[in-house]
């Protein structure tokens, strides 16, 4: 049973005008010694002297807190020192146990004299970033070949900047699922008109400008193109037609350059999970477009490092058209696809290169086809068939193949120094890894959806223990159960309501996409699915926790590496709620980055209306619930009888539309 405790400040009524005399609102603080009883004090006495007098009682109060903060953290620390050393030798393995989170206590601790000593202007709320960053992604820039129209993300380069992005001026919030899918609203992506209608590829093509709207037409004869063209992959692959992906182990899919998402969004209807990558584009973007009608996109470029994905990641890899020349750096393009592609994995090529009828009038062509086509038979790949202009291989599932080769044929095998099964952006391995792995299963011994539930023995494989396994899946399931009734206008009382609407009928909301920031085991992605919900998740992994995410991706769900004091590589108002559980206590340890940074990262990628649910310790809980009133968020804190040193945080990120419409 869960159980409201308290509430936050609602963002609405700041954007309206409501604002109290140091930027803070009623909400802000607890009543012991609030700052907003302060102001209603000073605001009713006029008297000059006892004004006076309170300002000097303010400033003395304020230096000797400056003051005594040397003195508290002195005592703090000889105060660890002092018990670290007393303890007897018997009660050590007790303390070490202890240690990490009174480490944690102090962290928090430290963090609050911070905030005490700033005074209520640490609480005063965020401004807004300018209108240029409304589509901006940190840690990507173009400026050194701002003709190349692509980036490597680099974070080191660029300061950190605590503000809200706005929304677009026109802004509107997406059309519910399934419609969101095919009919999106021109305001809300960089993308122009004439970018639109003089576009020549296929999948812009599609689109259809209607009034304020784009629209992907399911009708069309550019969409059954689409659905022929998927069937006629599986034909390739010897399947009857792309509902068989399923039985032939086949469930996510990388597509590299995926135009708009129109293929991933007809496999989709399929349980099958296209994942879309793309180069950073300082214009209209192939990856912003297809987040916002709901797809799996991200930033991501093969220009010069490794994607940030295990190997064996994907059942399949598709490049239409998507602007590769696989034949430079020695293959070294197609050896970063054999290391995230599964055994017995498909990679499919659609590209002019690959036509017959073109070798007869362009030897440059003919050329660049022998080259992809002799280094995939050194990779140990099966072409199955070609078509046109579309082949088809497959990714052998005997890494015996990798010793009958010639010798100097091809890349050598990756030795134990070079190769990481979950690489977080590091530089490209000219090497074939991950021939004596334990996760060497071929795709068709993986079929769905019984790949998502792992007996012990396949546990193993990942370290992972069949009892926490289960319970952490049990746990999950009653999570799910206890978080949808909460994502409701219901919680909040003063909820924004659009003009002239009444409120949304059940269910309230419709989620199309989730980001769990600490996926752990995937249990969070798996519950929402075995709860029938028809959302996809995002399952990101932290770089400085335990690494799961190969058992995530074996089990048929999406993941990545993330370093969660950096941005995440994606647009602003990507996701329609982000999940956090323990993500708190996992970064504060470290204190690399505040809350704040992190909640204002949160911020940055959620859409106008969407959730926030963070699961995490009491008082790290309080914490972030008082920074809510800097992002404008709606909050509520949630007790849960189960375990009372945690909390849930509820929040819902506002539309604000004066802002937006300003």
């Amino acid at each position: 049973m869960l159980k409201p405790l308290h509430r936050g400040v609602s963002g609405t009524r700041i954007c309206e005008g409501s604002h109290d005399l140091n930027g803070t609102e009623k909400g802000d603080f607890d009543v012991k010694g609030s700052s907003y009883e302060s102001d209603e004090m000073f605001r009713f006495l006029s008297d000059s002297f006892v004004l006076g007098t309170l300002r000097n009682q303010h400033k003395l109060a304020k230096q000797m807190l400056n003051f005594s903060i040397p003195l508290i953290v002195l005592v703090i620390f000889f105060g660890l020192f002092w018990w670290s050393v007393s303890i007897s030798t018997s009660s050590r393995l007790h303390a070490a146990r202890s240690y990490d989170k009174i480490q944690e206590q102090v962290v928090l601790y430290l963090s609050e004299i911070g905030e005490l000593a700033l005074g209520p202007s640490r609480l005063r709320e965020l401004e807004f970033c300018s209108q240029d960053f409304e589509n901006h992604v940190p840690c990507f820039s173009a400026r050194e070949n701002p003709d190349s129209g692509s980036a490597d993300r680099s974070c080191e380069v660029e300061p950190k900047q605590n503000c809200i992005v706005p929304p677009p001026v026109k802004y509107r919030v997406p059309l519910r699922w399934p419609i969101g899918r095919d009919v999106i609203w021109f305001a809300n992506v960089k993308m122009t008109a004439d970018e639109v209608l003089s576009s020549g590829s296929m999948t812009k093509r599609m689109m259809m400008m209607e009034e304020e709207q784009i629209s992907f037409r399911s009708d069309s004869s550019m969409f059954e193109g689409i659905e022929d063209y998927s069937h006629q992959i599986a034909g390739m692959i010897g399947l009857r037609n792309v509902s068989n992906f399923i039985q032939a182990g086949i469930r996510t899919i990388l597509d590299i350059g995926c135009g708009y998402g129109s293929f991933g969004a007809h496999l989709f209807s399929k349980q099958l999970l296209t994942m879309c990558i793309a180069n950073y584009e300082t214009s209209g973007s192939q990856v912003q477009l297809t987040l916002e009608r709901g797809l799996p996109a991200m930033l991501s470029s093969f220009a010069s490092k490794q994607l940030p994905y295990p190997s064996f990641s994907f059942d399949m890899v598709h490049c239409a058209q998507c602007g590769i020349d696989w034949d430079l750096k020695d293959g070294i393009y197609l050896t970063e696809v054999d290391r995230v592609l599964r055994p017995g994995g498909y990679f499919v090529w659609m590209s002019p290169i690959a036509d017959a009828q073109s070798f007869l009038h362009n030897k440059t062509n003919l050329k660049k086809w022998n080259a992809v086509r002799d280094f995939t038979k050194s990779l140990c790949w099966e072409m199955l068939s070609q078509l046109d202009k579309t082949v088809v291989w497959k990714k052998t599932s005997k890494s015996s193949c990798y010793h009958s080769r010639k010798p100097s044929s091809g890349p050598p095998l990756c030795n134990k120094g070079h190769y990481v099964e979950s690489p977080y952006y590091r530089p490209l391995e000219n090497c074939i890894g991950g021939t004596k792995s334990s996760r060497w299963f071929p795709v068709e011994q993986r079929t769905w959806p019984s790949r998502a539930n792992l007996n012990k023995s396949k546990l193993a494989v990942y370290g992972v223990q069949w009892e926490d396994f289960a319970e952490d899946s049990m746990k999950w399931k009653m999570a799910v159960n206890d978080y949808w009734p909460l994502m409701s206008p219901l919680i909040f009382s003063d909820h924004p309501k659009r003009p002239g609407e009444d409120d949304p009928t059940p269910p309230y909301n419709m989620l199309r996409n989730v980001l769990d920031m600490n996926a752990q085991f995937g249990g969070f992605n798996s519950a929402l699915l075995e709860s029938g919900k028809d959302v996809w998740v995002m399952n990101a992994v932290p770089t400085t926790g335990s690494n799961h995410l190969p058992l995530i991706v074996d089990r048929g769900f999406l993941g990545v590496l993330h370093d969660w004091c950096e941005a995440f590589p994606t647009y602003p108002r990507t996701y329609d709620m982000v999940h956090a559980d323990s993500i708190l206590s996992l970064e504060a340890v470290r204190h690399r980055c505040s809350m704040l940074d992190l909640l204002s990262e949160i911020d940055r990628l959620l859409r106008p209306e969407g959730w926030v649910i963070i699961h995490d310790a009491t008082n790290l809980i309080e914490s972030a619930r008082r920074l809510t009133t800097q992002l404008k968020w709606d909050a509520r804190v949630i007790e849960s009888d189960s375990n009372m040193d945690k909390r849930l945080l509820v929040c819902q990120k506002p539309f604000l539309k004066k802002i937006a419409n300003s």
